[in-house]
């Protein structure tokens, strides 16, 4: 059973509590912790606690025309959990991922003191950048209980183009293409089968020049995003692999004829094999010191190398 506080200040209590018995933390739902606290559209900025849903925060800054450009597989997920596993989503290859919005963090440290990193405003230099260290942390140093975040406007049109190819080796030839050119997609991704779907927005001024563009490169077919919703509502064991994109299409040639979304200007490839990728060298030293400092008696979740 999770133990599910209301304030901030019963689950400051809960964890000091656990710490000092030397008790794990078990499951915690923030998601009575879900207010947004500040928006501040004029520097289009705001303040939301951790336990808000992305859709809820998203339904909020949408009435002042604004967003946060980011479109993990699930908008269900929690503020808390979307930073956690740092996931992201089709639009990463033009507005990147969920770090690159957060100015400012606040995290419920193992012996109940509440830490904070960064500020309310975009232009934030002081202090150390600790916000870093707990996004995609999967909750091994702390629970993050609130997120400064800078928006965007919504842009006043978005389209999206696509082109099948009869063979990877073709869709890799048009990848190299679209990279060669002046086009700036906010969605450039490769899924199967053999499938190119670009995403463009800004004005229609802007939006016109990119399609021409995209066309003469032979993507006059209209697309969506409909590839991304079914790939991950499968259900099904998903992997993940990291690579040079231009290595993107002979990965996925090894991976064999199983379903895939690639982000082909990112190198990012998801696929519903049983291949997984290599563990990649990481500072396991440095990880531990890290997780001993934050944490010393190891009473949240271990980090996982």
């Amino acid at each position: 059973m999770s133990f599910k506080p209301n304030t901030v200040e019963e689950l400051q209590k809960h964890v000091a509590g656990l710490n000092q018995s030397g008790e794990k933390v078990g499951a915690i739902d923030l998601t009575s912790l879900n207010r947004v606290l500040e928006h501040t559209p004029e520097d289009m900025t705001v303040t939301v606690q951790g336990g808000a849903t992305l859709a809820e925060l998203q339904a909020h800054v949408r009435q002042r025309g604004q967003w946060l450009p980011f479109d993990p597989p699930s908008d269900k997920l929690t503020i808390a959990e979307l930073l956690n596993a740092d996931v992201s989503g089709p639009r990463r290859f033009g507005y990147g991922t969920v770090r690159d919005y957060v100015i400012g963090l606040t995290a419920l440290l193992a012996d109940g003191r509440v830490a904070k990193s960064g500020g309310k405003v975009v232009k934030n230099v002081a202090g150390f950048d600790v916000q870093k260290l707990f996004i995609g942390g999967q909750g091994t140093l702390g629970i993050i209980v609130e997120v400064n975040f800078k928006l965007r406007p919504i842009p006043d049109r978005e389209q999206f183009v696509c082109k099948k190819f009869g063979s990877l080796t073709e869709a890799k030839a048009a990848i190299a293409a679209v990279f060669a050119s002046p086009l700036t997609p906010t969605v450039f991704d490769l899924c199967s089968p053999a499938t190119v779907v670009l995403g463009f927005d800004g004005t229609n001024e802007d939006m016109e020049w990119q399609l021409a563009q995209a066309k003469a490169l032979g993507f006059s077919e209209a697309g969506n995003l409909n590839y991304d919703t079914e790939f991950w509502s499968a259900k099904k064991s998903v992997q993940k692999f990291s690579v040079l994109p231009s290595r993107l299409v002979e990965t996925i040639e090894q991976l064999g004829k199983v379903p895939f979304i690639a982000r082909a200007g990112n190198g990012v490839i998801y696929h519903q094999g049983e291949t997984k990728s290599p563990k990649p060298a990481l500072p396991v030293h440095l990880l531990k010191r890290v997780k001993d400092v934050y944490d010393p008696k190891h009473i949240f979740p271990e980090i996982l190398i």
